[in-house]
């Protein structure tokens, strides 16, 4: 026969768990009942530098906290910060990055992020851009961090050869083998890593179709432009409409194929005396710089028009005829989807990334990395068969605006943080582990700099 429970009333005096006694004085004294904390996730968005944050991934880290996250952002101090925080509302550290390989303030860099994820417990580690990879997921690894993700939008060892080479690659070996979760932006970057037995295959995924954000369709969008500000850009350009405007937007360094659009622009003006190339960048002396010849041939060609990077890029494709887009490396161009939501058309080397929103005279032109012959050939038939390109940017900006909308790639990359925080087993156990010599050294390295007597933590802390 069943028991029977007798139910108390709530002035009487059964026996009771702590909990519910408890709340019992609470309402006899007619006091608020306790309320649980619950803790939102923490997020740490780690890239190399600021620009990374304002440029490639703007509105991801706001969209994380407007849906339930704990965000802090990381990178080194930059021009771009105050803006970052301001956009996305989270809160960030500086964290003294290089982007060249300079092994002392690397580890500094190391001890840093250790202090710091010791101190923030975050759930999820997520880095972007390669040196904010190697160091953040070797951090999270020696901190016990459970989510460990790395995205991968654009390999350097791609364009290197030698020993350089080597180096690059056991670098990457090294961030994917402390990280549980590989995103590749693009389809073909997958196939490269692959091919270069980077990761293995489970431990690669990628969001959607590819990209790291996707695009703010609102903002590149030619019914949203405004009159005054397509006035101002037509000024500062010189605009006239006997002219044809070629664009490039980027760094102006020999990996973003200068070199070759230069030499192109330089053979086809005689044929086109009309003809303007617009380069909007920055030149990085200190990275991978131009040839003295061609940064000359930039300032002194009155034909070319040299600005400093800007915010308005919309603008820019809105007055440009074509997009001319030479890189040698990418992962998932964002520029390409920016240019196509602008129906502008788009002529592109044939490298990982570009193919996987190019496709060769149906959306577009691709020509040979580094091949000045085909890049002019490219350009002189967008020249002369304008109906045709138009087509093919049509046609390009409708893949877009199906694919690639920036809310929808948020909410894919929210759906894999969910899957992978509720999943029973870490990840990183479906695949290849990081070498064990590496995590002992990683160990044994921030153990001597975070023991209050090694005299070294004083000299790393700046302190």
């Amino acid at each position: 026969m069943q028991s029977i429970i007798p139910f108390h009333s709530i002035n009487s005096e059964p026996h009771q768990e702590p909990v519910f006694s408890n709340l019992r004085i609470a309402f006899k004294k007619n006091n608020p009942v306790p309320v649980v904390q619950l803790h939102p996730k923490k997020l740490i968005r780690i890239t190399t530098v600021p620009m990374a944050l304002k440029y490639l991934l703007p509105g991801q880290m706001k969209f994380m906290k407007e849906n339930g996250y704990e965000v802090l952002m990381v990178s080194a101090d930059g021009k771009e910060l105050a803006d970052v925080i301001a956009h996305e509302k989270c809160r960030h550290k500086i964290v003294p990055f290089t982007r060249k390989i300079t092994p002392l303030q690397d580890l500094k860099c190391l001890y840093h992020l250790v202090k710091l994820f010791r101190k923030e417990k975050p759930d999820i580690v997520h880095t972007h851009t390669p040196k904010a990879g190697l160091l953040g997921m070797l951090a999270a690894k020696i901190c016990g961090v459970k989510t460990r993700i790395h995205t991968v939008a654009g390999l350097p060892m791609m364009v290197e050869k030698g020993a350089k080479f080597q180096l690059l690659k056991a670098i990457e070996k090294i961030t994917y083998g402390a990280a549980t979760q590989v995103w590749p932006n693009s389809a073909s970057l997958k196939e490269y890593i692959l091919a270069n037995k980077l990761a293995k295959v489970s431990k690669l995924d990628m969001i959607g179709k590819g990209s790291s954000n996707g695009i703010n369709l609102e903002r590149f969008n030619i019914a949203g432009l405004q009159l005054h500000k397509i006035a101002a850009i037509e000024s500062q350009i010189q605009f006239s409409k006997q002219n044809t405007y070629l664009l490039f937007m980027g760094r102006l360094v020999k990996d973003k194929g200068i070199v070759e659009l230069m030499n192109a622009f330089a053979q086809l003006q005689p044929q086109y005396p009309h003809l303007r190339l617009i380069l909007a960048g920055d030149f990085e002396h200190h990275l991978d710089p131009l040839p003295q010849d061609t940064i000359a041939a930039i300032k002194n060609n009155p034909a070319v028009i040299h600005i400093s990077w800007t915010n308005e890029v919309e603008y820019f494709m809105h007055l440009a005829d074509a997009f001319v887009f030479p890189s040698h490396r990418e992962g998932f161009p964002n520029v390409l989807l920016q240019a196509a939501a602008m129906k502008l058309p788009v002529i592109c080397s044939k490298i990982a990334g570009n193919v996987d929103i190019v496709k060769d005279q149906q959306t577009g032109l691709l020509f040979t990395t580094g091949n000045t012959v085909q890049l002019k050939e490219a350009i002189a038939f967008a020249l002369t068969e304008k109906n045709k390109m138009v087509e093919m940017a049509d046609t390009l900006q409708k893949e877009v605006h199906i694919h690639y909308q920036h809310i929808a790639v948020w909410q894919k990359i929210l759906q894999h943080y969910t899957q992978l925080q509720s999943a029973k087993k870490e990840t990183a156990t479906q695949s290849a582990p990081i070498p064990q010599r590496v995590i002992e050294w990683c160990r044994h390295i921030a153990s001597q700099l975070l023991f209050p007597g090694f005299g070294m933590e004083k000299q790393l802390s700046g302190k």
